[in-house]
C-alpha cells in the first residue's frame, strides 16, 4: 500500500478536471490552499459566476486525525477509535443553464491504523447526475460511461454500485431520488490494494467523458424565468440531501474540516415552496414521473 501513489493520482485528476472545466467556461478557477490545525490540508479550486457554471468546486484534501469520526466508522464499528488518514478529490458543478444538469463526483481513500496491527485501507467514491429537465439520451450516456468505468473489473460492479447509488442518493423524508443516479461505492478493499486503487482511478478518469458531452449538448439551449425558477426549487433537494444525509459532509464537519470547502458544494441560488406540484403534462412533471425513479438506463 502506497499512499503517495494515491495522493499523486488525486492531485493530477484535480488538475486535469479543472483545466478542462476552465477551458469550457472561459473563466479561471480560484486556487485556495489551506491547512488543517489537527493535521493535513488541501487545495480548493472554485469558480463562481462563470459563463457556464454559476458555481463549481473541485477540491483535494489530505487530512489526518487521532480518532475516526462517527460518520467514517458507522459501517466499520470495529475500527472506531483508531487513528486515521483520509485523502480524496471531490467536485460539485452547478451550471447556470437549467438544461445542463448538476453533477457530483468524488474518489477517496481512508487508512485506519492501530499500534501493533497492519493498517486497514478502503476506497470509496462515485459520480451521479441531477438534471432539472429530462433528456433520456443524457441519462443513458451518463450511465453507460459509469458502466464502462467498472466493467473491466468485473461484470457485477456496475449493477451493484448503481443500486448502491440509487439507495444512497435518496431523500427518505421526500421519498424521492436526488437525481438519475450513477454509481456509488464505499468500504472497497477487493482482491488487493492495486485492484481497488485501479477501480477508483477508472471512476475518476471516466468523469469528463460522462459529463462534458451532455454539457456541450445543452449549454446553448434558450431558457427563461420559468426554467430558472424550477431549477432553484429542485436545487433545494440538493441542499436537503447534503445537510441531512451526506456522509462526506458529515465527515468533513465532524472531523474539523474547512467549512468553506465543505459547503461550497451548495448551490448559490435556491428556493423552497410549500407543497408545490408540477403542472400535469409539463416537462417538470415528466422529470418526476419518468426520471426521478430507479430504472435501468443501459
Amino acid at each position: 500500500m502506497d499512499s503517495n501513489l494515491v495522493k499523486g493520482y488525486l492531485l493530477g485528476l484535480q488538475g486535469r478536471i479543472v483545466d478542462s472545466l476552465a477551458s469550457l467556461d472561459g473563466t479561471p478557477f480560484r486556487r485556495d490552499e489551506w491547512l488543517r490545525p489537527e493535521g493535513g490540508g488541501g487545495i480548493s479550486r472554485l469558480v463562481e459566476e462563470g459563463n457556464l457554471f454559476e458555481r463549481g468546486g473541485v477540491n483535494f484534501s489530505h487530512v489526518t486525525g487521532k480518532q475516526l469520526p462517527p460518520s467514517a466508522s458507522a459501517h466499520r464499528p470495529e475500527l472506531a477509535g483508531r487513528a486515521w488518514e483520509a485523502m480524496g478529490m471531490s467536485l460539485v458543478l452547478h451550471p447556470r443553464n437549467p438544461y445542463v444538469p448538476t453533477t457530483h463526483m468524488n474518489v477517496r481513500m481512508f487508512v485506519a491504523t492501530k499500534e501493533g496491527e497492519a493498517p486497514v485501507f478502503w476506497f470509496g467514491g462515485g459520480m451521479d447526475m441531477t438534471p432539472y429537465y429530462p433528456f433520456a439520451e443524457d441519462a443513458r450516456h451518463f450511465h453507460r460511461s459509469c458502466k464502462a468505468a467498472l466493467d473491466p473489473f468485473g461484470a457485477d460492479y456496475y449493477p451493484r454500485f448503481k443500486k448502491w447509488c440509487d439507495e444512497y442518493f435518496y431523500l427518505k423524508h421526500r421519498q424521492e431520488p436526488r437525481g438519475i443516479g450513477g454509481v456509488f461505492f464505499d468500504d472497497l478493499a477487493d482482491n488487493s490494494f492495486e485492484h481497488s486503487f485501479a477501480l477508483m482511478q477508472s471512476v475518476g478518469d471516466h468523469f469528463l467523458d460522462a459529463y462534458l458531452p451532455i454539457v456541450l449538448r445543452r449549454k446553448d439551449i434558450a431558457y427563461g424565468e420559468r426554467e430558472r425558477d424550477f431549477q432553484a426549487y429542485r436545487r433545494g433537494r440538493y441542499v436537503e440531501f447534503n445537510l441531512v444525509f451526506d456522509r462526506g459532509t458529515l465527515f468533513g464537519l465532524q472531523s474539523g474540516g474547512r467549512t468553506e470547502s465543505i459547503l461550497m458544494s451548495m448551490p448559490p441560488i435556491v428556493k423552497w415552496r410549500y407543497d408545490w406540484r408540477p403542472e400535469p403534462g409539463s416537462p417538470e412533471a415528466e422529470l418526476y414521473s419518468d426520471f426521478l425513479v430507479a430504472r435501468d438506463w443501459v
